[in-house]
Parts: C-alpha cells; structure tokens; sequence
C-alpha cells in the first residue's frame, strides 16, 4: 500500500512539473503549430484544387444535359419544362457547392485553427507582458522608496556608496621625490567603486565604447554632447528608450533598456546622464579613473506608448 502511494505521488509530481512546463512554454508551442498547421493547410488546399476540375466538368455535363432538356422538351424521352430546369439547375449548383466546400473544408478548417493558435500566442505574451510591467512598476516604485528613505537616514554620500559599491581600498603606489628625485612607495587609500557594476540603469563609460578615448576631458566633452543629443531627440519624439541612448553611446544595450526611458511629459521631462567621477581597480591591482553614468531613466514608459 505504502509503494502505491508513493507511486502515486510520483506520477502526480511529474504530471504537475509537464503541466507547469506546457503552460511556461505555450506561446512558442502554438506559434510552432499554428505556423506547421498554416504550412499543411496550404498543401491540402494545393491538394484539393487538382480535384476541382473534376467536379466542374461533372458540372457542365449535368448543366448542358439540363439546358437541352430545356431546349427540346424531353429528357430521356420524359417531359421536361423550363420550369424543371431552372430547380434542377439550382440544385446542380447547390450541389456542386456543397462538394467544393466539402473538398476544401479539411484546409479551412486547420488554417482557422493554425490562425487561432497563432493569436492565442499573441494574447498570452501580450498578458505575460502586462503582467511583468505592473510587476517591474512594484519594484521600482519600492526600490526608490527605500533609497529615499536611506538618504534620509544617512545623507546622499552613503547611498552613492552603497548604490555603486564604493569602498576604500589601500594601493601602493610609486611617486618621485620631487627635491630629491628618487621614487617612492607610497600607500593611498582611494574610494573605489565596483568594477563588476550590477546594474539596469548605471553603466560605465569606458573602453567598449568605440567612443572612448584616453582623454577624459575628451570624454566628458563627448557624454555632454550626446546627452544635449537625447534631449533633442526626446523633445521632439516626446519619448526615448535607455537602448538608444545606449546605441548612441556604442555601449551594450540592456534588458530593461527596451522598456525603461524618458517620456516629454514624464517626472524630469529631460535626459540626464549624472555623470560620476569614480575609480575603479583594474585588473593588475591598480586603480584608475572612471566615468559612471547614471541616467534618470522615469521608469516603464513602454505602456505610455
């Protein structure tokens, strides 16, 4: 009794995990079998139209026999008056419909089908996209709550640190004397943000950008220009997504940079980029200046458009 139930179980674990999969994994399964049943559908009504002529012929046949019935009068020696040919010739064509729907109906019937799947995928994204917007909105909201809250507490320097993972770190570093001229080993304690920067908003200009130059005057020069650039184009738009910024900038799009931006009308109304001096630590342990940017991004203005 005991391996029964646990079979049982068993069984129902696995049918719940297919159901859960078939259910994550529907609209790729019905836009695959609304596109193969589309493909099928165009074979069988290809299929079906070699037959058409067949039917039609038989048609005309019965057609022509009913207007010569007409004609003389008689058919197969029996009395045939207009009036039975013009009923006879509505059904022949009645008939004659009936035999092209029923040749055609099995394509009909599965591009309806492949059709309807096709939309029934559309209808599923389009709620699992609403769904994860009022979910991204939730979050957002909370994730500026908080931060506000911790500005409040302990001021703007300790949420920038702990936004960008700003740390102090001790470097050795070779200075020359300059009475003497001989070098020496120094120790410097720098702030230091995070390298690996784990965020969907802030990112760093640097050398993955074909932009980038050594020079940061250059640099800034250049980031104060594209940001007068996303102001136009946001002006005259009145909407601009964080990507094409980033498209600008030769940097990495992002996955929230396809719904996240600014709107003409929004909170700020404007781009900024909150361009951050910071240092970084490179890879040989040293430590080198970095450009951080942080845009004003108001948040998912994909359902604005």
């Amino acid at each position: 009794m005991k391996n029964k139930t646990e079979i049982m179980k068993s069984v129902n674990g696995v049918a719940s995990k297919t159901v859960m999969k078939l259910k994550k994994h529907s609209p790729e399964i019905l836009v695959v079998a609304g596109i193969a049943g589309t493909v099928v559908s165009a074979v069988l009504a290809c299929k079906a139209t070699t037959k058409v002529a067949e039917i039609l012929d038989e048609t005309k046949g019965t057609l022509d026999t009913i207007h010569e019935g007409m004609e003389t009068g008689a058919i197969n020696g029996q009395e045939y008056t207009t009036e039975d040919g013009k009923k006879d010739t509505v059904v022949v064509y009645a008939q004659t419909g009936m035999k092209l729907a029923k040749l055609y109906a099995p394509a009909i019937i599965l591009g309806t089908l492949s059709i309807t799947s096709i939309l029934a995928s559309n209808n599923i994204l389009r709620k699992c996209n609403v769904a994860l917007g009022a979910a991204y909105a939730a979050i957002d909201k909370s994730f500026k709550e908080y931060r506000g809250r911790v500005i409040e507490r302990f001021g703007e320097q300790v949420d920038t640190e702990l936004k960008y993972g700003i740390k102090a770190k001790k470097f050795e570093e070779i200075e020359v004397d300059p009475e003497t001229g001989k070098e020496k080993k120094v120790k410097k304690t720098v702030m230091v943000a995070d390298p690996n920067l784990q965020s969907d908003y802030a990112v760093y200009f640097d050398s993955k950008s074909r932009n980038y130059e050594t020079n940061p005057d250059y640099n800034r020069m250049f980031l104060k220009a594209q940001q007068a650039f996303a102001n136009d184009k946001l002006q005259t738009r009145g909407h601009l997504f964080l990507n094409e910024v980033l498209d600008d900038l030769d940097l990495p799009r992002t996955p929230a940079g396809q719904i996240v931006g600014w709107t003409k009308d929004g909170p700020d109304g404007y781009v900024n980029f909150r361009i951050v001096e910071v240092e970084r630590e490179t890879e040989d342990g040293r430590h080198e200046p970095a450009l951080l940017l942080d845009f004003n991004v108001e948040g998912n203005i994909w359902e604005k458009m």
